[in-house]
């Protein structure tokens, strides 16, 4: 067994060295769950490899966060590719691990993290900077802004070494005594009630050591109970500072101070970032999410970038090519791995965190360390720290770009008022426990957020309890509610659905409407319409139908004539007669009004067009009969699944009319009473006079009044802001709006008259109006927060199906005329030549022949055509027109009859003499011509049966 496995590793070291032979392999384990540090790894090692003749190749093994056997398992796996160094993993626990197994077996171990121990001190090359220097920068700062007290918050126990030189602080220059008070932040996300116990203490400064993700919220909950403003100073210790979001921070008033190793703004740094973008995108196929902007780079990318580039030029410089010869299993180690870890120490190479150098006891030193604040204007640099020169201060020229916003609010903090009315301001859904402005949300919470935002200014939101936004007492000569309380002074500004008003107006400022509207209607939904009993007319307009009659008969009354003119549809009634005294003609007027109906009806007839010109023309009528049939189907589905709804009222006219004993009201006291109150409208007038002698019919809230609408008891409307009917119809599918705005008005931010604050705050909304924030604003708290679009379908195809017009089927009418105009010209063309032909086979003339055949058809004397040109078949030569007496091929075999002595002389007329005694041969009737051809036909069945 044991032979077995020394056999197995023996292949897999020798295939690995098969593998890379010729190629100096790098390990690196890496634990922390993303494809950045891995990224970062590979970019170096590709720019290490440039112009070598035998490049780096990378031997990369992800390991699951924290798991000290995979990490084991990673490392063994690399040994036995020969690698030279192994960089990672990131976890504490899985690092000190590793650390241990590189050390016995004295393989390079490279890392990038803030570990306050090395075993043994030679096998570890760390970047990071030692704990003791990183806590003299802070002791530095500390001293330099005279804090004689502050409070320590950090996140964990492993970080308190980086305090060291911190709490070691006695007292400063001036002999003062220096008090320090310890916090440490538990586990979770609320970090409340510790934040409440350093406010309790009345500690003003603080220093603050925890993870780049959880600092935010620190901040945040910082901010809420209330140990943010202008006497408070902090000190952050995470070097990841610049990645975080200050915008909620730049207007507080608190000294926010923080340190960086590196500008993200340099062109090296831009470069990298452009590369690890790349390359994430091709290790993780998905750039969008692990993507990184310019702020959001971190160090400890930087410092992998900057450790491959130093291992990499030791190696370079030590002209190795072999690498570790060692396993987890052997008991001896590496003879050259302390040999490049003592050279790696002695380098010294420029690198994106700055100098990269170390001191004697092979921790980093020659460190250059931004010192930046947090400004109005964003971070600015303040100084640079080093550990030779400590803190000096640089003087940065701030440009008036960065100087934007409006300098009377900047930094100043107000009260603003608001009222628990939805959706403008509401109690924020949370199973926890909100404190402060985290306490509500709404329309209007988001707008003074906006503005803060651009105006660079604090607020705290004080509730109106009673809900009164204001009204003017004439016998007192007082105004209550929220106007009261900005005009006393009480707050600063005042946002809800506050409508602006004349009388408002004279007390108090109002910044630009953020809003506008008007009274309208709010009513039950329309009911359904029962159906009508002639629907099936509804899918065309009376237009189409009529033009539909009309295209009807005149297509009729054309094939009637066209039948007449093509010479191809007068045909033998008899085909067993050679030679005919008369021809049919299968359209008669009533044929082919049967025809067209047939094909309207797309039922079909016996009839059949057998002349060009006819066919033509029953095409187009074809066609024309598809498309305004397939209309109607179409159209006549629409009219049969779509309801048709009663609306009992439409406008405010059939309100104020009262036609099915509707009751209305408004809000008592409101804006909305006011406008009927005062407007001088006599319609107006009159619905103000209907609800002052019903009082029953006010209401003491919006609420109120929609539920007496949608209530069974009683047929009520109710009358409102169009906004507020807005979002009731949004959440309640039974109710809607009814008719137009009764008037024009909007909604604005009430603040002390005079204010100076009034500019400002109005040139802000609309900017916010012309970016389109405010109407983004409106559809998320209308139509997606709290219930928003519970109705949005609720009415789809509901709308009213609309009859076809002449517009949308006038094409087809076109076309059908077009078609029928080519038959007529058709058939003028086929008569033309049937008489061309006849003329130059009798040998005629054309112009009478074409006289003749012309005042037939234009006589409308029937269906019945007599022959005027026959072929004789007794002439001497006793030959037809075919100059044989055989039968044709094909031919039809019609009775012969022996007694044809006493048959009338076949041979034609001379035309000469039709005037005078033929004229009454050729003109016999149609039913002595057919007893003549019947007869015939009887004397050829009797002889057959003979």
């Amino acid at each position: 067994m044991q032979m077995s496995k020394l056999l197995l590793r023996w292949l897999t070291t020798t295939f690995c060295l098969l593998h890379v032979l010729g190629d100096r392999t790098i390990g690196a384990i890496f634990d922390d769950g993303t494809f950045l540090l891995e990224a970062a790894f590979n970019i170096a090692l590709t720019a290490a490899s440039e112009e070598q003749e035998n490049p780096f190749v990378a031997s990369v093994i992800r390991t699951p966060p924290g798991d000290i056997l995979e990490a084991e398992n990673a490392i063994c796996t690399l040994l036995e590719s020969n690698v030279f160094g192994v960089f990672g993993p990131t976890r504490k626990g899985s690092l000190l691990h590793i650390q241990s197994i590189a050390d016995f077996l004295e393989i390079p171990h490279v890392i990038t993290d803030p570990i306050e121990t090395q075993n043994r001190n030679w096998s570890v090359v760390n970047l990071y900077p030692h704990h003791l220097s990183y806590s003299q920068i802070f002791a530095d700062l500390i001293e330099l802004k005279g804090w004689t007290e502050f409070t320590v918050i950090y996140e964990g126990a492993e970080l308190l070494p980086f305090f060291d030189n911190i709490l070691s602080m006695q007292d400063l220059d001036t002999g003062q005594k220096i008090s320090i008070n310890i916090v440490q932040l538990p586990d979770g996300e609320d970090f409340r009630t510790q934040l409440k116990f350093v406010k309790k203490s009345g500690s003003l400064n603080y220093i603050i050591n925890c993870g780049i993700k959880i600092l935010p919220m620190i901040l945040e909950q910082a901010q809420q109970v209330g140990i943010m403003s202008d006497d408070h100073s902090y000190l952050i210790m995470n070097p990841d500072f610049q990645t975080i979001d200050i915008d909620p921070y730049r207007h507080g008033g608190s000294s926010i101070t923080g340190i960086r190793m590196f500008d993200p703004t340099l062109e090296p740094i831009q470069e990298f970032i452009k590369s690890l973008n790349e390359k994430v995108a091709e290790l993780s196929e998905n750039s969008i999410e692990n993507a990184i902007e310019e702020n959001g780079l971190t160090l400890d990318l930087v410092l992998v970038y900057d450790a491959v580039t130093l291992f990499a030029a030791t190696l370079n410089t030590m002209e190795l090519e072999d690498g570790s010869n060692v396993t987890c299993d052997d008991a001896e180690s590496w003879v050259y791995g302390s040999s490049i870890v003592n050279y790696a120490r002695t380098m010294e190479v420029d690198g994106l965190s700055g100098i990269i150098k170390f001191d004697e006891d092979g921790f980093r030193s020659e460190l250059e360390i931004d010192v930046l604040e947090i400004r109005t204007y964003g971070l600015d640099k303040v100084g640079t720290w080093t550990l030779e020169d400590g803190f000096v201060e640089t003087k940065v020229d701030v440009s008036p770009a960065e100087q934007e916003g409006s300098e009377s609010m900047k930094g100043k903090h107000f009260i603003v008022l608001t009222a628990l009315s939805a959706p403008y301001g509401m109690l924020k859904e949370s199973s926890k426990k909100l404190e402060g402005n985290d306490r509500y949300e709404g329309f209007g919470i988001e707008v003074i957020e906006e503005l803060a935002k651009m105006n660079e200014f604090n607020y705290t939101f004080d509730i109106q309890e009673d809900g009164v936004y204001g009204s003017y007492n004439k016998k007192t000569k007082t105004w209550n509610g929220m106007m009261e309380k900005i005009m006393d002074g009480r707050a600063d500004f005042a946002i809800t659905d506050l409508t602006i008003t004349a009388a408002r107006q004279k007390a108090v400022d109002f910044t630009s409407p953020f809003m506008n509207l008007g009274i309208t209607i709010l009513y039950k939904k329309p009911t359904k319409e029962p159906p009508d009993l002639f629907s099936f007319i509804s899918p065309f307009s009376m237009g189409v139908w009529g033009w539909l009659a009309g295209a009807f008969v005149g297509v009729s009354g054309l094939l009637f004539i066209l039948g007449r003119l093509a010479p191809e549809e007068w045909q033998n009634p008899y085909p067993c007669i050679e030679e005919p005294e008369t021809l049919d003609n299968q359209f008669t007027l009533a044929n082919s009004f049967w025809f067209t109906l047939g094909s309207v009806l797309t039922q079909g007839s016996e009839i059949a067009p057998i002349a060009v010109s006819t066919r033509m023309a029953g095409s187009m009528w074809w066609f024309f009969t598809l498309i305004m049939v397939s209309s109607y189907t179409a159209n006549l589905a629409a009219f049969l699944t779509v309801e048709s709804k009663f609306y009992a009222i439409k406008s405010v006219n059939d309100l104020a009319n009262n036609p099915y004993g509707i009751t209305y009201g408004a809000k008592n006291g409101g804006a909305t009473f006011s406008f009927f109150k005062e407007s001088d409208n006599l319609l107006y007038q009159k619905m103000c006079l209907y609800m002052e002698e019903h009082p029953e019919y006010q209401t003491g809230s919006n609420d109120e009044g929609l539920e007496r609408v949608k209530s069974n008891d009683e047929n009520y409307a109710f009358l409102m802001e169009s906004t507020s009917i807005e979002y009731m119809v949004e959440r309640n599918c039974d109710v809607a709006q009814v008719g137009g705005l009764l008037d024009s008005k909007g909604y604005g931010i009430a603040m002390k008259k005079n204010s100076p604050y009034r500019q400002p705050m109005s040139e802000s909304i609309l900017q916010l109006q012309e970016q389109g924030k405010l109407t983004r604003m409106k559809d998320k708290w209308w139509k997606e927060k709290r219930g928003g679009g519970a109705c949005a379908d609720d009415d789809a195809g509901g709308g009213e199906a609309q009859p076809l017009v002449l517009a949308n089927v006038g094409g087809v009418f076109i076309v059908l005329a077009a078609g029928s105009g080519m038959a007529v010209v058709c058939a003028f063309f086929e008569m033309v030549f049937d008489v061309w032909m006849i003329s130059r086979k009798m040998k005629v003339s054309f112009r009478e022949e074409l006289i003749a055949e012309l005042k037939f058809i234009l006589s409308f004397s029937g269906d019945t055509k007599p022959v005027r040109h026959r072929e004789s078949t007794g002439s001497g030569s006793g030959e037809s027109k075919g100059g044989s007496d055989e039968k044709k091929e094909g031919d039809a075999e019609c009775p012969v009859d022996d007694d044809d002595d006493d048959r009338p002389d076949p041979s034609p007329t001379p035309r000469s003499e039709r005037s005078n005694h033929s004229r009454h041969t050729l003109q016999l009737s149609r039913r002595q011509s057919n007893a003549v051809q019947m007869a015939k036909m009887r004397k050829y069945s009797l002889k057959s049966a003979l």
